[in-house]
């Protein structure tokens, strides 16, 4: 199945990713998206039942450090500076649209 994007869904992908893009543009874009969602409604073809999910694609382990403390708690020095906090934690302005 062919998944194919016009010019108006291009547009509004870019809108709600908050991207400009030129009108010029939006076929390539189309283009190139639509190819992206092909590809991926390829790999979604190919039957995975019984295979492991693998975190590398090569049989290695990832050398690990171990796994203990190195810095001391400076949360009281570092509120000091801080322009609000309340048991522990920052006060940061309400941002709400």
């Amino acid at each position: 199945m062919l998944m194919s994007l016009d010019a108006e869904q291009v547009a509004r992908i870019a809108y709600l990713a908050r991207l400009q893009i030129d009108s010029e543009a939006i076929p390539d874009y189309a283009r190139n998206l639509s190819a992206i969602l092909d590809f991926v409604e390829q790999m979604n073809a190919v039957d995975t039942s019984g295979i492991e999910p693998m975190a590398h694609p090569q049989d290695v382990s990832q050398r690990l450090r171990d796994d203990v403390v190195t810095e001391s708690n400076q949360r009281d020095l570092f509120q000091q500076i801080a322009p609000a906090t309340e048991n522990g934690l920052y006060l940061v302005p309400k941002v709400i649209e």
